[in-house]
């Protein structure tokens, strides 16, 4: 019967008791941990000069040289340890490679912390007899802490993501778990191994033990520090919006200015390329590729890029008069029928205009009530740039390159000269277009509490991200 795995790696971190794991893992037939393998500062311990017959520059020149020696080994399971900071080329391949089992053991980051200051203080990084234990006190450091923690997490999150992305599974085991042996023999079957042990190897001893108010000199600001972590994840929001992409053809370039404008849908679009096209009198290009675009770059040293928001409130008005009220150059009939037959969303004939501001202002609220579900993939109906949220289209932005200038609407008159500057032109005067002023009128109209809750409900990842307030005519 064909193994199920040809290697192992142990994910890990210092101070969560992986040692302790490696000698236990050794202590099967079959089963050998080499060590922190692709550690930058030595090769599988410290003050080895090789493992498996490949020296520490051979490795380093090439990792996976010693990644395959490791996988090959003959009439074993081998493998190593590998924490967030050792070498990044071996990451992808490990993860790509569904025979390699992958194993994840975690720690409290407080308890981890503490140990680690606790074996830099006193230099004592493994212990196997207890009368030689050495013991200390450190003090709590909230950003060093914080550093470390948020070093750890990305890289967990990152592991666990690309895992998820290739249909695979790790086996995950707690510190606490590392002295229950039907654990660890649980973990031996995981990697192929029948035959159970019936004791643990416990030369390595713990270290620190007690409870962690005696190993730190200022247990109150520590508690005061932890205090503010959300550890449950309590504020977290789900955001189940759709990524955007780029939209690179969107993109409006000047040509004489050297800039390029990244427009958000339902933005003050109008405006801005009228601005961009009175700089210097020339066409704009739009409709450019992405490999145009980056060979226009390359030859036009200099160059800006920036986009431009616009108050959530403005935004989402904008879209609707635009795209839902019927009878516009613009407006997605087939949309505005399915809102109004499916969603009940009264967006009958005659809004335009202002006529009825009350019916206009019901249709409105209506049209914002369906956002959040909308924004969420909760709907049949395709999502639409002219109301995705302004902080999904600049994450769409960077996937090809973020702007070099992020602008308010509010602003323009003094940012966008400001910004033209910065490539040597003299910039024309700045203002809104008819279109745009009559859009901004038909809002004040019918402009409320109520309106601004609602926007707010849609939108709240903008209002944090961008530090919107109460929007004003």
């Amino acid at each position: 019967m064909r193994k199920a795995f040809e290697y192992f790696v142990l994910f890990a971190d210092m101070r969560t008791g992986s040692n302790f794991l490696e000698a236990n893992l050794n202590g099967f037939d079959g089963l050998t941990s080499h060590g922190e393998a692709f550690n930058p500062q030595f090769i599988g311990a410290p003050g080895r000069g090789e493992l498996l017959g490949i020296s520490r520059a051979a490795r380093d020149a090439d990792p996976l040289t010693l990644l395959a020696a490791i996988r090959n080994r003959p009439g074993e399971i081998a493998g190593f340890r590998y924490f967030h900071d050792h070498d990044p080329r071996v990451l992808e391949p490990v993860l790509d490679d569904a025979r390699c089992a992958k194993i994840v053991l975690t720690r409290s980051p407080v308890e981890s912390y503490v140990s680690l200051k606790i074996a830099e203080q006193t230099g004592q990084w493994r212990l196997t007899q207890v009368s030689q234990r050495k013991a200390g006190r450190i003090r709590f450091d909230a950003g060093e802490f914080e550093r470390q923690r948020a070093a750890q997490a990305g890289f967990h999150a990152e592991l666990l993501r690309g895992l998820k992305l290739r249909g695979q599974t790790a086996f995950h085991i707690r510190y606490d778990e590392l002295h229950d042996i039907d654990v660890i023999n649980g973990l031996a079957r995981f990697l192929g191994v029948a035959t159970p042990r019936t004791a643990l190897d416990r030369k390595t001893k713990i270290q620190n033990p007690g409870p962690l108010s005696d190993k730190v000199e200022n247990p109150a600001e520590m508690e005061a520090a932890l205090a503010r972590y959300d550890w449950f994840d309590l504020d977290q929001r789900p955001d189940f919006e759709t990524e955007r992409s780029a939209a690179v053809r969107d993109y409006v370039v000047s040509e004489g200015a050297g800039l390029v404008f990244m427009p958000v849908r339902s933005g003050p679009e109008e405006s801005v390329r009228r601005w961009l096209a009175a700089m210097d009198g020339a066409p704009l290009r739009e409709g450019l590729s992405q490999k145009e675009l980056r060979q226009w770059k390359r030859q036009r040293a200099g160059h800006r890029s920036f986009t431009v928001l616009r108050h959530p409130v403005a935004r989402a008005y904008r879209a609707f008069h635009q795209r839902l009220l019927p009878g516009g150059p613009e407006s997605a009939e087939t949309m505005i029928e399915n809102l109004r037959e499916h969603h009940g969303i009264p967006l009958v004939d005659g809004l335009r205009g202002g006529a009825d501001p009350e019916r206009l202002r019901a249709a409105f609220l209506a049209f914002l009530g369906w956002l959040p579900e909308a924004l969420n993939g909760q709907t049949a109906l395709r999502p639409d740039a002219h109301w995705a949220s302004q902080s999904r289209l600049l994450q769409g932005f960077a996937r090809f390159a973020p702007p070099d200038a992020i602008l308010r609407e509010d602003d323009l008159p003094e940012a966008l000269p400001q910004l033209a500057r910065t490539t040597g032109q003299t910039a024309p005067e700045w203002s809104p277009t008819d279109g745009e002023s009559a859009v901004a009128q038909g809002l004040a109209a019918i402009y409320d509490s109520d309106i601004e809750r609602a926007v707010r409900a849609a939108y709240p990842r903008d209002f944090m991200m961008f530090g919107f307030g109460p929007w004003r005519a």
